[in-house]
C-alpha cells in the first residue's frame, strides 16, 4: 500500500514522497533534494536524531507512513568501505573463491569500482575485462562486435546503464562496512564501437583525470606517493641517527667544515698545472661534494664506543616519559576537520618550498660512500647520473633505495619524480645503492668507486661523545618522614589510650 514521508531540509522546506514497500531510501533521498533544488551528495537523512541506511527498502527500515525525515550535511571525507565482486564463470574459476576484495572510499562511483577491479591490485595483478567486453553476434553475419554491458546486483538492486553507474556507494547507503556486489552481463544491440564513444562521453571526467596524472579515486600521483613516503621519511631520519649510521653522521658533521671536496680538489690541481678553472657546468654538478672511504674493520665502529653499564640503565625521568606518552596515547582524539587538513596541507606546501638544498649520501655496496648537494629543481634523473659519474664500471644496472626499503628512487627527469616534492627529501638523506639481479658476481666484488675519486677519499671517524650526567635529583619524595607525635607521661612512661583501658578496677 503507498504511503509517504516527509523530509525536512536545514532550513525548514519540506517536501513529501510517495513510497512503497519496496522503494529504498536512497530514491526517497534523490526525489526530495531535487524537489528542494539540493545535491543529493551533501546530505544524509536522520529519523529521531538516528541516521537511516539507505541502503535499506521503506518496509524494511523501521519507519511508519508519514514519517519525517531530516537533511543533514555529509561529511566531506569519505569513509572506508569494503566490496567484494562476485565473479560469473567461467573467469571465476581463475580466482580464489571467485571474489575479488578491496577497500574504496564511498565517495566513489560504480564505473570507478568496476575500473579499479580491472586494473589488476585486486586479483594479484591478474586483469578482468569488466567494461570493456564484446561479442559476435551470430544473426547479422557481418562479424561486427556487439557491447556485453556488466550488470551489478547490490542488496537486490540491478544496475544496468551508464548513467547508473554514475551513483556513488554514499548514494546508494553504503558509507561503511562491507558490500557484496554480484557481477553479470548482459548482451546488448549497440555496437561495441559505439559503446566505446557513449562511455567516453558519459566518463569524460575520469578520462580527463587520467590525462592529468590522476589515479582512480580521484587523487593525485603525487598526493598518493606523499602519504606512503611521510611514514618511510620518518624512518629515514631514525636510521640516518641509528647505531650503526651515526658515527658516520657524526664524522660528516664535524669534519665537513675542515673537509675538501672532490671539486675543490680537481681546481686546486688544476691551478697548480698551470690550467685555467672552467667555470662550473652540468658537469660540475655531478661531482660529490664528499667522499667517505669503508672502513678497515669488520666492527661497526660504533661497537667499539666504550659504554657503561649505567648507559643502559632507565632512570625516573625515562618512566615518566613513558608513563606521558602511555597516558597521550589513552586519551580519545577528534578527527581533523576540513579547515584544519587544508591548513595542515598548506603547511607542508610551505615546507617544501622554503627547502633551498638537500645534502643526499648514497652508500654504495663495497660500504664507501658520496654526497651530493640536490637543488630543489632536480630529479632522479640527476642523482642516477651523478652516481654513474663516479662508478668504475657505468654500464652496470643499479636502483636507488631510500631508507627502509619500500620506496624507489626512478630514473626518471618528469616532474613526478622530484627529489624535494615528490620523494619528500630534505635536511640530510641517506640513500642506498642495490645491484640489480644481472649484475655478475665479479663485478659486484671489484671496487665501486673511480681510482680518481677514490683518491679523495676520507676515513671515517668516531667524534668524542660528551659526557652526560643523568643522575636524577631527588625533590620532596626522597624527604625524611615525619616522626610519630608520641605523647609520652611524666615519668618518661607512654601514655595508655583510653580504648586499651581492659575496665574498670
Amino acid at each position: 500500500m503507498a504511503s509517504h514521508v516527509v523530509v525536512i531540509a536545514t532550513d525548514l522546506r519540506r517536501a513529501t514522497v510517495k513510497v512503497g514497500p519496496g522503494t529504498y531510501l536512497s530514491d526517497v533521498l534523490d526525489q526530495a533534494c531535487q524537489k528542494l533544488n539540493l545535491s543529493s551528495n551533501k546530505y544524509l537523512v536522520k529519523h529521531k536524531q538516528k541516521q537511516v541506511d539507505l541502503s535499506l527498502p521503506f518496509r524494511t527500515s523501521g519507519l511508519s507512513g508519514g514519517a519525517k525525515l531530516e537533511l543533514v550535511l555529509r561529511s566531506k571525507t569519505p569513509s572506508a568501505v569494503q566490496i567484494a565482486l562476485q565473479i560469473p564463470q567461467p573467469e571465476a574459476k581463475e580466482i580464489p573463491g571467485g571474489r575479488l576484495i578491496k577497500k574504496v572510499p564511498s565517495d566513489l562511483t560504480l564505473w570507478k569500482i568496476m575500473r579499479q577491479f580491472e586494473s589488476g591490485e585486486a586479483s594479484a595483478g591478474k586483469n578482468v575485462n569488466i567494461t570493456a567486453r564484446g561479442y559476435a553476434s551470430t544473426t547479422s553475419g557481418s562479424g561486427q562486435l556487439y557491447y556485453e554491458m556488466p550488470v551489478l546486483n547490490i542488496m537486490g538492486r540491478e544496475f544496468s546503464s551508464f548513467s547508473e553507474f554514475q551513483k556513488t556507494l554514499a548514494q546508494l547507503g553504503h558509507n561503511s562496512g562491507n558490500v557484496l556486489i554480484r557481477l553479470g552481463y548482459k548482451r546488448s544491440e549497440q555496437t561495441l564501437f559505439e559503446a566505446m564513444e557513449e562511455i567516453s562521453a558519459y566518463f569524460k571526467d575520469e578520462e580527463q583525470d587520467k590525462v592529468d596524472g590522476t589515479t582512480v579515486d580521484g587523487t593525485t600521483v603525487d598526493e598518493a606517493k606523499a602519504d606512503v613516503k611521510e611514514e618511510d621519511q620518518q624512518q629515514a631520519d631514525t636510521l640516518m641517527t641509528g647505531t650503526i649510521a651515526e658515527p658516520e653522521v657524526a664524522q660528516e658533521l664535524s669534519s665537513q667544515p675542515h673537509a675538501t671536496g672532490a671539486t675543490e680538489v680537481a681546481e686546486q690541481e688544476a691551478s697548480e698545472e698551470g690550467q685555467s678553472v672552467p667555470s662550473p657546468t652540468k658537469q660540475d654538478s655531478y661531482q660529490p661534494v664528499n667522499v667517505f672511504l669503508a672502513p678497515t674493520g669488520s666492527t661497526p665502529a660504533a661497537a667499539l664506543v666504550p659504554a657503561s653499564e649505567t648507559d643502559f640503565t632507565p632512570t625516573v625521568a625515562h618512566a615518566q616519559l613513558h608513563q606521558a606518552r602511555l597516558l597521550e596515547g589513552s586519551r580519545n582524539k577528534r578527527l581533523l576537520s576540513d579547515k584544519e587538513l587544508e591548513e595542515r596541507a598548506a603547511a607542508e606546501e610551505a615546507r617544501i618550498a622554503s627547502i633551498k638544498s638537500v645534502l643526499v649520501k648514497v652508500r654504495f655496496p663495497d660500504n664507501t660512500s658520496s654526497e651530493w648537494q640536490v637543488s630543489p629543481h632536480q630529479t632522479g634523473a640527476f642523482l642516477y647520473e651523478a652516481v654513474r659519474h663516479v662508478m668504475a664500471d657505468a654500464t652496470q644496472k643499479f636502483h636507488l633505495v631510500l631508507p627502509g626499503g619500500k620506496d624507489i628512487v626512478e630514473d626518471n627527469e618528469s616532474e613526478n619524480h622530484n627529489l624535494v616534492k615528490s620523494y619528500k627529501l630534505s635536511g640530510r638523506v641517506l640513500v642506498n645503492l642495490v645491484w640489480e639481479d644481472s649484475v655478475p658476481a665479479a663485478v659486484r666484488r671489484q671496487p665501486f668507486l673511480k681510482a680518481n675519486v677514490a683518491k679523495h677519499g676520507q676515513a671515517v671517524r668516531v667524534p668524542d661523545l660528551p659526557t652526560t650526567d643523568d643522575t636524577f635529583e631527588a625533590g620532596t619524595a626522597n624527604a625524611e618522614p615525619k616522626k610519630e607525635d608520641k605523647r609520652e607521661m611524666g615519668d618518661g612512661m607512654k601514655k595508655i589510650p583510653k580504648w586499651l583501658k581492659l575496665g574498670k578496677k
